[in-house]
């Protein structure tokens, strides 16, 4: 599953996405420029592994402007780093509401479902996250990561009932080595 860079990554890729949008006035173009900066400002701390100060300073921002997506998305993703992962999810989960059209909300809501077990639904929010990006390479791996977590999952109970079964056997660790290869790779 993704790792925080590569999910700090879709909030700057969303931010370049938002400024690209042609402004209605020069006021707003410079409330764009000023959130921006201030969100390169907010993801250094997050890099710095300053997450209190950077969740406050994104609150603030948000305060001001509370359909920023660059800075929901952000405080959603700091919110999982801070082991607040109720809050993200409640967070992500907002995304997928106000910007169904947006996919890495659905990817990283998809992440934390995993996380806790939740396949089926992880996998619900992964192929609708390809539903509306199809060349979304990261929501493609990350079903690929689940598909193997849930291979491993199955294989190992199918071994439970039947524990000397070398094919099954066999399965269940290449299975395993396969998931806990992704993870080691993240």
């Amino acid at each position: 599953m993704p790792s925080r860079s590569r999910s700090v990554a879709f909030a700057v890729a969303l931010l370049v996405a938002a400024l690209a949008l042609p402004a209605v006035g020069q006021t707003q173009a410079d409330a764009a420029a000023s959130a921006a900066a201030e969100i390169q400002q907010i993801d250094r701390l997050a890099r710095e592994q300053r997450l209190d100060e950077a969740l406050r300073r994104l609150d603030a921002l948000l305060e001001r402007s509370p359909r920023n997506v660059q800075a929901r998305f952000l405080r959603a993703v700091l919110l999982g780093e801070a082991a607040r992962t109720d809050e993200a999810a409640a967070a992500f989960e907002a995304m997928t509401q106000e910007f169904p059209e947006l996919p890495e909300p659905y990817n990283n809501l998809a992440v934390i479902h995993a996380a806790a077990g939740r396949h089926e639904v992880a996998r619900a929010l992964l192929l609708r996250a390809i539903d509306v990006a199809p060349n979304y390479v990261t929501a493609r791996e990350n079903l690929g990561d689940l598909y193997l977590a849930m291979a491993a999952d199955v294989y190992a109970r199918a071994l439970a009932l039947d524990p000397g079964n070398a094919e099954l056997a066999r399965k269940a660790q290449r299975a395993r080595e396969a998931a806990i290869g992704l993870r080691a790779g993240r």
